[in-house]
């Protein structure tokens, strides 16, 4: 009995298991899961910092009526604070230096009127002025021991600068799983050859190379031909010290697709077997007891694609303990039709539009073997079982892999 999607995708995520962490350099953490709190180690700011190049004054004076100050220093970003002597002058400051003692207001140049008097310089205040202006507060933005990156996350720029900020040098990550790649088929020649005209290239595990690599995934991969002994002795050695197999291929009801009956001669226990989808309907899924799962992805490429950003992208993040992001949707931009009684998968090009839609543009799509579509697409558009016809305008979820 096939599955849902829905109950396909709940069995898969039911076997996601904790992969383990690591501590790593800060320097080397960028596109990997953060598995501790990242707290601040002082104020954010850590002091009262300028905001604008001008003067710091006491606005008491100001309050009084004074609009002319002497200059008494200037305090720059990155000097010790300095001390106003007489409140009856001024500091000048640039933006982001500490506010120096005995002031607790910033006139920007752009409202002073510059003067000298016997080698004295002045400032007249020429607009209206309001205390405690143009200073970011000590503490105004996070408070010490706040939480500033939660587990879960995964480490961007901001991140890199955040561990930086306070001096967070070693970093502890989730593992990488360990991830082998198998292309099945006897058609399939390395990329550097030239074909035949009944062979192809290898080309559907280079899409996932290049979709683990976008995840900071290293893998490997290797190439079985259609002969189960072969497929047999070659998956016996991958057993050991790896987390995840994803095969490509030898999956459907094909006389030479033997890949099912050998991955449970090897003690795979098979969760499912065919998906209410398409493309992608023969997708397999089973595990190892102590071993790696095996996503074994049908061999047409923009099947094995949607799979993976399907099934195996949403298992890998929930392994390294990652935020799984929020649902995406984008309203059709014309009418769909769709009689099979299976749930959709359509690529199609996102748009944004001003007014803050995002549109669903469907593309030229020949099939789910049908590779260079989803070269002009960013995402599948997933269109439900229940229903045949889509009306344009009408809303429904997106899975971007672009």
């Amino acid at each position: 009995m096939m599955l849902t999607v829905a109950a396909a995708f709940k069995a898969v995520i039911q076997t996601v298991r904790d992969l383990g962490t690591e501590t790593v350099p800060f320097e080397s953490a960028t596109g990997r899961i953060l598995r501790e709190s990242v707290l601040a180690d002082r104020p954010f700011p850590p002091f009262d910092r300028i905001t604008m190049d001008g003067i710091a004054v006491n606005y008491d004076s100001f309050a009084r009526g004074q609009h002319i100050f002497g200059v008494e220093d200037i305090q720059a970003a990155g000097m010790p604070q300095l001390q106003l002597s007489n409140t009856a002058n001024c500091i000048e400051v640039m933006t982001g230096a500490i506010l120096p003692e005995m002031t607790d207001t910033v006139i920007p140049y752009e409202h002073l009127t510059p003067s000298e008097h016997e080698g004295f310089r002045r400032f007249t205040v020429h607009k209206a002025v309001k205390k405690g202006q143009n200073i970011h507060r000590i503490g105004s933005d996070i408070a010490t021991g706040a939480v500033l990156i939660p587990p879960g996350t995964l480490i961007g720029p901001a991140e890199a600068g955040v561990l930086a900020t306070v001096g967070k040098t070693n970093v502890l990550v989730s593992k990488q799983p360990r991830v082998v790649l198998i292309a099945t088929g006897n058609e399939l020649v390395p990329v550097h050859t030239t074909p035949a005209l009944h062979q192809v290239r290898m080309s559907n595990v280079y899409s996932m190379l290049a979709s683990l690599e976008q995840m900071g995934i290293k893998a490997r991969y290797l190439h079985l031909n259609d002969e189960a002994e072969e497929m047999r002795e070659q998956l016996q050695s991958l057993l050991e010290e790896t987390d995840i197999w994803i095969s490509s291929g030898a999956v459907s009801a094909g006389k030479f697709d033997y890949l099912p009956a050998v991955l449970q001669q090897l003690g795979m226990q098979q969760v499912f077997h065919k998906v209410q989808q398409r493309p992608g309907k023969p997708f397999l899924f089973g595990r190892f007891n102590e071993g790696p799962v095996v996503f074994a992805l049908p061999g047409n490429p923009v099947s094995g694609f949607m799979c993976f950003y399907r099934y195996v992208q949403p298992w890998i993040q929930s392994a390294m303990g990652a935020t799984l992001q929020e649902p995406c949707y984008a309203q059709l931009s014309e009418k769909v039709i769709f009689d099979a009684a299976l749930e959709y998968y359509l690529p199609v090009k996102l748009q944004s539009e001003p007014d803050g839609r995002m549109i669903a543009i469907p593309q030229p799509y020949q099939g789910s073997g049908d590779l260079a579509s989803l070269l002009k697409a960013d995402a599948f558009l997933t269109l439900p079982s229940e229903e045949n016809v889509f009306e344009k305008g009408s809303t429904y979820q997106v899975w971007r892999f672009r």
